[in-house]
């Protein structure tokens, strides 16, 4: 059985991963539409950019949130001077460092939906004189609303257990940072502590595999309510 102090780790990052898929959702969508439909100049970079922190350290992407988003950096000293609004150290921070490190795989997940999608579908509804958002609302929106969910669910499990960026940016507070991969650091550091990391890291890889299962399931489950064939 879990302590108190324990369950209050998975609480926080189910809210935190709940949080980021939240608020990354939206602007991945539009991102992946850009991507997949979009012909401008700096739309490898705009790739690139937005891929990067699949490949860097989540440490360093942890940095550059502390100097942009810090009571000192441009962004997070005119948030806290014009708004009173902190994120470094605290829950909406790591919320904010969590949703970033998995933006890109809602946006991959998103561009490959609207990859599969027929062009002529959407040919068809603007030759019957629908407007780019009546095209995008009841036409391209549904079709990759798989994608969408399955994109969602991952981005929710993979932020179960992002720990550098998180740790980096929001640091290790119990009860307001301290999500369940920083717990378990922490229980790894403790004399004695390997019991408690131990019951962690079996909550945190139930957590992974079921969100994995479900996103697959829901995607599948998904594509036969709209009658595609599922992958």
């Amino acid at each position: 059985m879990l302590t108190p102090e324990e369950w209050e780790a998975v609480r926080l990052s189910l809210a935190v991963a709940l949080r980021s898929v939240l608020f990354g959702l939206p602007p991945a969508v539009l991102v992946a539409w850009l991507l997949a439909r979009g012909r401008f100049p700096g739309r490898a970079l705009l790739d690139a950019l937005v891929h990067l922190p699949l490949v860097m350290p989540p440490v360093v992407v942890g940095w550059l949130l502390l100097v942009t988003f810090g009571l000192r950096g441009p962004v997070g000293g005119l948030l806290d001077g014009l708004f009173g609004i902190r994120l470094v150290f605290t829950t909406a921070g790591a919320s904010l460092a969590t949703a970033v490190m998995s933006f890109p795989l809602i946006v991959r997940a998103v561009r490959l939906s609207l990859d599969a999608v027929d062009p002529g579908l959407e040919a068809a509804a603007r030759s019957l004189g629908a407007g780019p958002l009546d095209r995008f609302a009841t036409v391209t929106l549904p079709l990759i609303a798989p994608g969408i969910l399955s994109g969602a669910i991952t981005g929710f499990a993979a932020g179960l257990g992002e720990f550098g960026a998180v740790i980096t940016f929001a640091s290790n507070i119990p009860g307001e940072t301290q999500t369940l991969p920083l717990a378990i650091y922490s229980a790894t550091q403790t004399p004695g502590g390997e019991a408690v990391a131990a019951r962690l890291a079996a909550v945190s890889f139930t957590l992974a595999i079921a969100g994995l299962l479900l996103a697959d399931l829901a995607g599948r489950r998904l594509s036969v309510l709209l009658g595609r064939p599922p992958r």
